[in-house]
């Protein structure tokens, strides 16, 4: 997927009528969607710079046929997430952005291998966090890393991460997730 610049990714959101914020975490959820694949973007903006860093934004294939939750695997709905996540642990293990406030979410109820945006979304905390795949080396399957959570597969690229955030002064983080289609014009 193409890295977007700052511009163009400014650009969809003033489109979208989406708040611009000096310091926000930015996800584009490719348009091929391969299943388990890490073909997404995600990346932060810091004042005039965006850096981008490969993940993905769908659950695994492991999650869309064993579901966490009996209303079905989780998919972050693409929109803007305002002060939803702050710093804490990935299941108390290691640190992540861990889900505070709400988000919507689709429930992806048929079993397939792909993940898809299913009737109308939900709003509520999930446990959607922004978290590493393998800690030692970069993962190529997303398989169990995701059950809906927005993670890198990079694990020195999630620590680059980790440290813009906690250097970012910020208590609260919004994350804005877009479509690589919404860059077509």
């Amino acid at each position: 997927m193409e890295r977007f610049t700052i511009e163009q990714v400014k650009a969809v959101c003033e489109k979208k009528r989406y708040r611009w914020l000096p310091f926000q975490l930015i996800g584009i959820r490719s348009a091929a969607d391969k299943p388990n694949a890490f073909d997404d973007l995600l990346g932060w903006v810091d004042g005039d710079k965006i850096v981008w860093h490969t993940g993905t934004t769908n659950p695994g294939v492991h999650w869309l046929k064993q579901w966490m939750n009996p209303a079905g695997c989780a998919v972050l709905a693409e929109g803007q997430h305002i002060n939803s996540w702050v710093l804490g642990k990935h299941k108390g293990q290691y640190e992540a952005l861990v889900q505070y406030g709400p988000v919507d979410v689709y429930r992806d109820i048929d079993k397939d291998d792909k993940s898809e945006q299913m009737g109308k979304p939900i709003r509520g905390v999930y446990g959607i966090n922004h978290h590493r795949a393998n800690p030692k080396f970069i993962s190529s399957i997303i398989d169990k890393w995701s059950a809906g959570c927005q993670v890198r597969n990079n694990p020195k690229e999630y620590d680059e991460f980790m440290t813009a955030c906690k250097n970012s002064g910020l208590k609260f983080f919004s994350y804005v997730l877009l479509n690589e289609n919404d860059f077509k014009s």
